[in-house]
Formats: structure tokens, C-alpha cells, sequence
């Protein structure tokens, strides 16, 4: 069985070298967790996802963004992974909007 690919730590560096050189992302930040590197913003312990990127190959990664539902969707590309940022910020900015949580009602329904 083939092993999967592992987004590495290196791979968040050089994310988050190139986010430098864009304007308006500061809330942004780089996660690595198995497979994916997800752009998050919010607090840690309730982070709200914003786009994530999976390693499908050596030099291959996909475009994945949240549905409403809480699942995600994966556009139909196989590109490098500043190519896949790129066309995240260009093609997609909404995705990377600052934005919380929908506040959750008081327990008591006021």
C-alpha cells in the first residue's frame, strides 16, 4: 500500500513566507495537520477554517474550501502548492475574508 503524502514543515514556511508578500492577510495563519495545510484565523481553541490545501503527490497539492455544512470541496486541480495559494487569493478571496463564528444562542434562549 502506497504511503500517503505529508505536508511538512518546511511547506508552512514557505507558505507563510509568500502570505508576506500580500496585503490584507494578517489574520491568516498556516497549519499542518497530516496531509493538509489549512489557513485558519480566530482563536486557537476555536479556530474558523478558511481554505485548506491537500498533498496529493511529490509537487501536487488540491484546492479544498468549506462548505456551509461543515464539509469541504475539492476543486478539480493538481497544481504546486504557492501556484494553489496564488489562485486562492486571486481567483477566490472571499474564502480568506476575516470573519467568527455565528455567536451561539444564550443557554436559557434570551
Amino acid at each position: 500500500m502506497a504511503q500517503p503524502f505529508v505536508a511538512e514543515e518546511h511547506h508552512v514556511e514557505e507558505v507563510r513566507e509568500h502570505l508576506e508578500d500580500y496585503v490584507g492577510l494578517e489574520h491568516v495563519r498556516v497549519q499542518r495537520r497530516d496531509d493538509l495545510l489549512v489557513f485558519e484565523s480566530g482563536p486557537n481553541e476555536d479556530a474558523v477554517p478558511h481554505t485548506r490545501f491537500r498533498r496529493i503527490g511529490d509537487h501536487r497539492w488540491q484546492i479544498e474550501v468549506p462548505l456551509k455544512d461543515g464539509g469541504w470541496d475539492r476543486l478539480p486541480l493538481s497544481i504546486q502548492l504557492i501556484e494553489a495559494v496564488d489562485i486562492v487569493i486571486s481567483e477566490f478571496p472571499w474564502t480568506l475574508a476575516p470573519r467568527e463564528r455565528p455567536k451561539s444562542p444564550p443557554p436559557d434562549g434570551s
